[in-house]
């Protein structure tokens, strides 16, 4: 059992109620980095430190566009963290379990759940989930079990920026209501979130012609509140538009 399922398996489902998620909520998601793919760790423009957190990082997958599994494996490179596969993948996958974090008076969190530390103003377990698309190929994009939190297009990605792309936020496989989506977590981290429907979709124009990073965040409440107050579940999904031939 991984980190993450170990960490979940007290958590009860049924009739959680959501609450509300942090505006400015950090993720990890896929990206290029001098032609290799990187597992950024950050918001916006922060580019934080992906290294550090490698070893907590697990669930590496791969596949290629007919989704049969492809080896795959994390490297640092300098102060990046690449993915290495034994062919060109079409869809990768990764989760990090980040551990608990309480927030003290001053704003700072510090990695410690709120019964070590006095005056905490709350604390919160995070877990962050990643997929990315990589070229055309892939059909259907399939639930994945180690993404407890998914971001699900449905049906094909436009070829076009601007036009609408629906997507389904599911939880443990099933499509959750009231999840808090951004379109652009890079560019645009602080929008006003759009909440899915009861049927776990949203639909939103697709943002950029290159790299666009969907992001989706759900709270639960704490099945351990002495120690913190609620489980912080962010998830991404990547994939990029490609520009016009170069003359």
């Amino acid at each position: 059992m991984s980190r993450l399922r170990s960490t979940m398996a007290a958590l009860v489902l049924g009739g959680a109620v959501l609450v509300p998620a942090l505006a400015d909520a950090h993720g990890i998601w896929f990206a290029q980095r001098a032609k290799q793919l990187a597992i950024i760790y950050g918001v916006g423009a922060d580019d934080l430190e992906a290294v550090k957190r490698q070893p907590m990082m697990e669930s590496i997958q791969a596949w290629d566009a007919a989704l049969k599994p492809v080896a795959a494996r994390l490297r640092t490179d300098g102060p990046v963290v690449v993915v290495d596969t034994d062919a060109k993948p079409a869809l990768v996958s990764a989760v990090l379990p980040n551990g608990t974090w309480s927030k003290l008076p001053d704003g700072e969190f510090v990695k410690k759940g709120k019964d070590e530390v006095p005056g905490a103003k709350f604390a919160e377990t995070t877990i962050k989930y990643a997929v990315t698309i990589q070229g055309p190929g892939v059909g259907q994009v399939p639930l994945i079990p180690a993404q407890l939190l998914q971001i699900v297009p449905v049906g094909a990605i436009p070829a076009t920026l601007g036009q609408p792309l629906t997507y389904r936020i599911t939880f443990r496989g099933k499509p959750v209501a009231g999840a808090e989506v951004v379109n652009d977590m890079v560019n645009d981290p602080d929008a006003k979130p759009q909440v899915t429907r009861a049927d776990g979709t949203v639909t939103l124009p697709v943002r950029n012609q290159g790299l666009n990073v969907i992001r989706a965040v759900l709270t639960q409440p704490s099945d351990q509140p002495a120690k913190f107050d609620r489980y912080e579940h962010t998830a991404t999904l990547a994939f990029t538009l490609p520009h016009a031939p170069e003359e």
